[in-house]
């Protein structure tokens, strides 16, 4: 059986401002999303886990149906409907037969536009997120990530946690949450994204039906601008027999021209693929870590890289000599054929990921709201064709400068 035919996707927008854009497949299934610009960047201080917080009650009940209704009207026809929050974004998302594309779409809306938020539901969601928050401290590896986050932008909301803090968590109410939706929920600043198998003409009726109707007041408050992530090194001891470690900087913003360049070296560099440079040195030739990966976490005004690996205490130093090896290798420069090679594998695991219809629904939701548009898979190719031996050099040097690279380490001290 081959993959499912796809027509080119189609985009347009509402006269209230809600973008949208459809790709039609020949698959039974199709993946609608609802992307809103409404992220943990968005929150103050006093308000930190407040997106996050939304995002869980706004499944508990609409004007129209009680929490049970809302969770069991895909879920009952073997759909799926989940959400996430992330630092500039949130995704509410649902997977299902083609045959039920008019179910999907309109409960989507009805939770976005029409969430209750029940009193009585406030305080359980509460005790859920808290022990979220506590199974996540129990876990380092993850904790690792968020501290880093935290000491490259000390006073600024993409350095906080997007789960929140217990004092914070523990005293919102549902009139926080109806002011977060209120301010952010807005049609102007969202994406409506499907991959399906239904026409173009039937998908643009279903979201004037259901989205077209949607209107709010006022206008969203400004994002408090990225500024440069700080230098650091840290170093803690913890009861715990695993030794962690991030080294990372400074990275090109989504819409800076060297961010490509910067995906490439990441993916050479520690990407995911089982040959890229960290996993085939450190855990292949020395095995002394099992889990070692690079990363790119870029916003729509800033980023960083990082490079993590878990290993154990005796060998941590040695790890990170290792690490800093590679690093300076790439500001050496790739070689030429290294630079081809590069670009094959980038470009091939961005076409498997195209067979993904939920993936794919995601990518082009997310292109949308944050360019404006959605580059074409023949355009991404030009991009990544485009880049040279220099320019992947000069943008390796300014990233991974040894004085411009921050450490942080979890320094496990169990033995067995």
């Amino acid at each position: 059986m081959g993959a499912p035919i796809r027509a080119e996707f189609v985009v347009a927008t509402l006269p209230n401002g809600l973008r949208w854009v459809h790709q039609p497949t020949a698959s039974p299934t199709g993946h609608v999303g609802l992307h809103l610009k409404a992220g943990s960047r968005d929150e103050s201080r006093e308000d930190e886990g407040l997106a996050h917080f939304t995002e869980h009650l706004i499944f508990k009940g609409t004007a129209r149906r009680k929490a049970f209704h809302v969770l069991s009207r895909l879920e009952g026809v073997g759909g799926e409907l989940n959400a996430y929050t992330g630092k500039e974004d949130t995704l509410l998302y649902a997977s299902f037969m083609v045959e039920h594309y008019r179910r999907a779409m309109d409960l989507l809306f009805d939770i976005v536009k029409h969430a209750s938020i029940p009193e009585r539901e406030v305080p359980k969601e509460r005790e859920v997120i808290l022990d979220e928050m506590d199974g996540y401290k129990d876990n380092p590896s993850e904790a690792l990530f968020d501290e880093f986050d935290a000491l490259l932008y000390p006073d600024h909301p993409l350095g906080m946690n997007i789960l929140g803090r217990r004092e914070t968590v523990s005293r919102f109410e549902r009139s926080d949450v109806l002011r977060f939706i209120g301010a952010l929920y807005r049609p102007e600043q969202a994406v409506l994204s499907s991959v399906g198998g239904i026409s173009v003409a039937r998908f643009a009726r279903l979201a004037e039906e259901f989205g077209g109707t949607w209107t709010t007041e006022g206008s969203a408050p400004q994002r408090v601008l990225a500024h440069k992530p700080a230098h650091f090194d840290v170093s803690v001891k913890k009861e715990i027999n695993q030794s962690h470690l991030v080294l990372g900087g400074e990275a090109p913003s989504v819409h800076e021209d060297d961010y490509t360049a910067a995906v490439l070296l990441n993916n050479v560099l520690g990407g995911p693929a089982m040959n890229s440079r960290l996993n085939m040195n450190i855990r292949e030739r020395h095995g002394i870590a099992y889990q070692i990966e690079s990363f790119i976490n870029a916003y729509v005004d800033g980023g960083h890289w990082g490079v993590y690996a878990g290993t154990d205490l005796e060998t941590v130093d040695r790890a990170e000599r290792l690490i800093r090896k590679e690093l300076d290798a790439l500001r050496q420069g790739l070689t030429p054929r290294a630079l081809d090679q590069g670009k094959l594998q980038l470009l091939g695991q961005m076409a498997l990921a195209q067979e993904s219809g939920q993936g794919l629904m995601t990518g082009l939701g997310k292109s949308l709201l944050v360019y404006d548009r959605i580059d074409r898979f023949d355009e991404l190719v030009v991009k990544v064709n485009a880049l040279t031996v220099a320019q992947l050099r000069d943008v390796a040097e300014r990233m991974f400068a040894p004085s411009h690279i921050s450490r942080l380490r979890y320094l496990g001290t169990l033995t067995e």
